[in-house]
């Protein structure tokens, strides 16, 4: 539901972009024009905003068939495809701020155009696969993001974001094609629509390092720790502010006599974004932005980590992979699960499973919003042996650790196509987060959840399975006894 209202404001902002919103005044014409009567112009105009609705759908399946449920977390965890995405985010801010322009082929899109003229239905949606066409340059990264995003929740996500994104995009142009009167209340295209277009372009950049971020987590680069992350963030959401106060010009603006009321309160917020910031790059958990930051375990000078101390947590031996995997809050666990499940035998403690991802938003919200927590945190480091497998990430494991598949008759290699296997073949599921906790015996002590940002409903959860855990564990030692 989250991941939908987040679409539907993305659908939102591409309406306010220079390639969107002038196409509303041709929309009013061309229907101005097809419609001779109120009835046939009501059932075109919403025929028109289906069509759109339609086309971005069909985007969304057509990605989910081609890439399916575990083939989209390879694809949005792909450094190729990562760092791809930031590439196209850093051109198209570039062209934002006014460098250049992007445009489809012109041929193209005209020969899309011409198929409009056609009467009937088929000139309506043709309209509408313009409009999509001619969008595309202000669009493009607001649809890519979604995808990307929509990618680490399954087979669902990519259609319900696109169905999100689209309802959001076609609602206006439906309502004008219907109430094409309306038109005159709109404000005038003009300087203003180039504003939006440079503020859109610092989003742009801000966003792409989001990609940059992933393919740095997932193949262990370290390039882009979170002081640097958050330090970028500070100076571009400064240059903005100074942009919105008018203190900074490009190209195509128009002068600036006076500082609207709109723009001011703008720049307020910029500015206040920025001191939110500050702290994080001293090591705050900045739970705002969880999820769309680096995690707070690759931070160099991570302040609340040396004032609270050592790292608690119940481990018999050495973690594999510890080097180079974390979990956050200094809480000390493992990263393979036969390790694992051996030192809970061991200490006679129940198991905590993390399915996660280096490239999973809603594990790092799940981390700061939940995990931090002090009564949370404590029982994780004190009640159970905490494993994170990472279900992403590209490292090779020990050659004792491949398995063969059962689910697909692959041999696994990597550590997480290895966790991934794991999860579908174990507990028939893909999406992350994913939270389960086992007994000694490998039996579940509770129904396994995902992302649960209720504190108490998580303590609950943790609570019922630590008593569950403690009666069997009584009863065996009756039995034994």
């Amino acid at each position: 539901m989250l991941f939908a209202l987040v679409a539907f404001i993305g659908g939102l902002a591409g309406l306010l972009t220079p390639c969107v919103f002038p196409m509303i005044p041709m929309t009013v014409t061309f229907f101005l024009k097809n419609a001779k009567d109120k009835k046939k112009g009501m059932f075109q105009g919403m025929f028109y905003g289906f069509s759109i609705i339609a086309i971005y759908t069909l985007i969304g399946t057509i990605f989910t068939v081609i890439f399916g449920a575990t083939g989209a977390n390879e694809f949005s965890t792909n450094a190729g495809v990562n760092i791809a995405f930031f590439l196209i985010f850093v051109i198209f801010a570039i062209s934002f701020f006014g460098a250049f322009e992007i445009t489809l082929p012109s041929a193209f899109v005209n020969k899309i155009d011409r198929q409009s003229d056609k009467g009937g239905l088929i000139g309506v949606f043709f309209m509408a696969f313009t409009l999509v066409l001619v969008s595309f340059s202000c669009t493009g990264p607001i649809v890519g993001t979604i995808l990307v995003e929509a990618s680490q929740g399954g087979v669902i996500r990519p259609i319900v974001g696109m169905i999100g994104f689209s309802l959001a995009f076609a609602l206006p142009f439906t309502l004008f094609a219907i109430f094409p009167q309306w038109l005159n209340s709109l404000p005038k295209s003009g300087g203003w629509l180039n504003s939006v277009k440079v503020v859109l372009g610092f989003v742009e950049l801000a966003l792409g390092l989001k990609f940059l971020s992933v393919a740095d987590q997932v193949y262990h680069w370290g390039l882009l720790d979170r002081e640097i992350y958050i330090g970028i963030w500070i100076v571009l959401s400064i240059l903005c502010g100074l942009y919105l106060l008018g203190k900074i010009k490009f190209a195509h603006d128009s002068e600036l006599k006076f500082l609207g009321v709109p723009r001011l309160f703008f720049a307020i917020t910029t500015f206040a974004f920025v001191f939110y910031l500050i702290p994080g790059l001293f090591g705050a958990a900045l739970p705002g932005l969880a999820g769309y930051l680096p995690p707070t375990t690759s931070h160099g000078f991570n302040l609340p980590a040396l004032i609270n101390g050592t790292k608690k947590g119940n481990i018999c031996e050495e973690p594999k992979y510890s080097d180079f995997l974390h979990l956050p809050h200094g809480i000390k666990g493992y990263f393979d699960y036969k390790q694992a499940i051996a030192c809970a035998r061991t200490l006679e403690k129940p198991l905590f499973i993390d399915f996660t991802g280096h490239g999973c938003v809603n594990c790092r919200k799940m981390e700061d919003r939940v995990w931090a927590n002090p009564e949370i945190l404590k029982m994780l480091q004190e009640d159970f042996v905490v494993v994170a497998l990472y279900v992403d990430d590209r490292t090779e494991a020990d050659s004792a650790d491949w398995v063969l598949s059962k689910h697909d008759g692959k041999l696994k290699k990597t550590i997480g196509r290895i966790n991934a296997d794991l999860q579908i073949c174990k507990f028939n599921h893909i999406a992350q987060p994913y939270y389960v906790l086992l007994d000694n015996e490998e039996e579940l002590l509770a129904e396994p959840i995902g992302s649960e940002y209720d504190v108490v409903k998580f303590r609950k959860f943790l609570d019922g399975a630590k008593r569950r855990f403690n009666k069997k564990l009584e009863a065996k030692k009756r039995s034994e006894g």
